[in-house]
């Protein structure tokens, strides 16, 4: 407990954004001591399971340079935070900095609209794998990857690691 004192991370929502891929990580983040950031496209979404979401901040009112990394979880809200172009720049802003990047399930997308797969091992949920592939990377059908500041995991199943590898790196840091 508390090895993230002084750290700050965002977590960007959208609309359809998983409720556990959102909750889970919070919650350990904030448990280790971290300054959490909930970042959505408006002041309130509706999670994939029907709750209601409030996010701290906009993208509108946040910059990378705050942050120390970022999370990135699935449902269907990736489809639409990749579609923002003021979310793919600050991810790839902080991805060019160095800074952590997570991302579960449909997250990826993310990262693929943002440009910042090609050559990466990353792992994703089943529907995402083309698209990864096709972007450059290498996917790997395993729980959690990690290559250099980027952390990919699949689907719910998976939290528990996503989120150990998550605390590791940003504490690393």
């Amino acid at each position: 407990m508390g090895k993230l004192r002084g750290k700050k991370v965002a977590i960007l929502v959208a609309d359809l954004t998983h409720d556990e891929e959102y909750a889970f990580p919070r919650y350990w983040l904030i448990h280790e001591g971290a300054d959490v950031v909930t970042i959505g496209l408006k002041h309130q979404h509706t999670s994939r399971f029907g709750r209601i979401l409030k996010p701290d901040k906009t993208i509108d009112e946040v910059s990378p340079d705050d942050f120390d990394a970022v999370v990135i979880p699935g449902g269907f809200g990736p489809d639409k935070l990749r579609a923002d172009e003021k979310v793919l720049e600050f991810v790839k802003t902080m991805y060019n900095e160095g800074k952590i990047i997570a991302a579960i399930c449909h997250g990826p997308q993310v990262l693929i609209s943002a440009g910042i797969v090609k050559g990466k091992k990353m792992t994703c949920v089943k529907p995402v794998v083309t698209d990864l592939i096709n972007a450059g990377a290498e996917f790997i059908d395993d729980k959690v990857v990690v290559d250099g500041n980027v952390i990919t995991s699949r689907h719910p199943y998976d939290l528990p690691a996503f989120t150990e590898a998550l605390i590791n790196a940003i504490a690393a840091k």
